[in-house]
């Protein structure tokens, strides 16, 4: 049915576009590409202001084409893509479950973009309106994960060399840095308890 695929996609999509204006613009109350940027150092993936900015074009981007349902398994490939980098780098020492900062939600999202580049937007999407070819199928949605796997790979392969010669540990999912806003929101989904709130539980 086209209703439930436009549903599936106006949520998910519009959910990620809103999280990737986040890290570019401060958007719906995000830190912008400075204060994301600091974020993204702290957990190894270097340059944190370009690197954020990829993760924000990739996120705003591949959610804005799910809107759209235009050039889907391109938008599928990017949002999964983004997802496997940030379950890694942050989450997957926590676990599943997002209650204690696990990679629950980066997983439905790209579930989601997955399962959508298999079956393609449907009847109301632009890509059904401008009969864009290669939409959906086996082959594309297989493509399309593909190219993400290869995508993230190449991203998380750098920051593993980055945190290889500086020696930066890694155990904590949101580590301390003063480049990050002191606040009790972490810049991604999971939250995370700041230095201040620490302080007065320890004192």
């Amino acid at each position: 049915m086209p209703e439930g695929l436009f549903i599936i996609r106006a949520i998910i999509g519009g959910l990620l576009f809103a999280h990737g204006t986040q890290k570019l613009f401060g958007w719906y109350g995000g830190y912008g590409l400075d204060g994301t940027g600091g974020f993204f150092e702290s957990v190894g993936h270097k340059p944190g202001r370009t690197m954020a900015m990829v993760a924000g074009l990739s996120e705003a981007g591949g959610g804005l084409l799910l809107i759209l349902g235009l050039f889907t398994p391109i938008g599928s490939a990017a949002i999964i893509g983004t997802m496997i980098v940030a379950s890694v780098s942050v989450h997957k020492d926590n676990g599943l479950w997002a209650t204690n900062g696990g990679f629950e939600l980066p997983l439905i999202n790209a579930t989601v973009a997955a399962g959508l580049a298999f079956t393609g937007a449907g009847a109301w999407s632009l890509d059904s309106a401008l009969n864009t070819p290669w939409n959906r199928g086996w082959g594309v949605g297989l493509l399309a994960v593909c190219i993400a796997f290869l995508a993230a790979g190449a991203v998380l392969a750098r920051r593993n060399t980055v945190l290889t010669g500086e020696g930066t540990s890694t155990t904590e999912a949101y580590p301390e840095t003063e480049a990050y806003p002191e606040t009790d929101v972490a810049a991604d989904p999971a939250t995370a308890k700041s230095a201040d709130r620490a302080d007065r539980v320890t004192s």
